[in-house]
């Protein structure tokens, strides 16, 4: 199995972005989508990325159409509502799969290491995986786990201030 920094994604705009040039950061990593019950927590992860951003915390938004047809829009249209809408600022990656053979090769990774209750498999979206500064899924969260609720977990891995 692939290390958390040997991975790498693709932006909307074509551009290769390798999980490497994350290393020292807490990362938190999110399957999302722009028609979901969940989306509004696209405003919570910005206040979290914009609160601790510059100790340390990167935020990757990865989205999904896996779950109820629930992001119908494509790659530029995304970023472009979670930048209107939102405020994004963090990376939002292009649409993909989080379960199945063609799943993303991050959530195949962070599944492998962090199973879920029952299961392995990403039940819903805005799953969220934290990963330590070190490159190590330390905790997964269900969707209904919101981004103010991930604060202590975030704050125990970044430094000190």
């Amino acid at each position: 199995m692939e290390h958390f920094y040997e991975l790498s994604a693709i932006k909307p705009n074509g551009d290769t972005v390798s999980f490497d040039s994350f290393r020292g950061s807490v990362v938190l990593v999110v399957n999302t989508a722009s028609k979901c019950g969940f989306t509004p927590q696209y405003d919570g992860l910005q206040k979290l990325y914009t609160r601790y951003k510059d100790r340390g915390l990167v935020i990757l938004a990865f989205p999904c159409n896996q779950f109820g047809n629930q992001e119908p829009l494509n790659n530029d249209s995304i970023v472009e509502s979670c930048r209107i809408n939102y405020g994004v600022t963090f990376p939002v990656f292009t649409k993909c799969d989080v379960n199945g053979s063609v799943a993303h090769p991050v959530f195949k990774y962070l599944k492998a290491e962090l199973r879920g209750l029952v299961s392995n498999a990403i039940k819903w979206n805005f799953t969220k995986f934290l990963v330590d500064s070190d490159g190590h899924p330390v905790r997964r969260f269900a969707p209904t786990s919101t981004p103010e609720q991930l604060i202590p977990f975030i704050e125990e891995l970044l430094p000190r201030q």
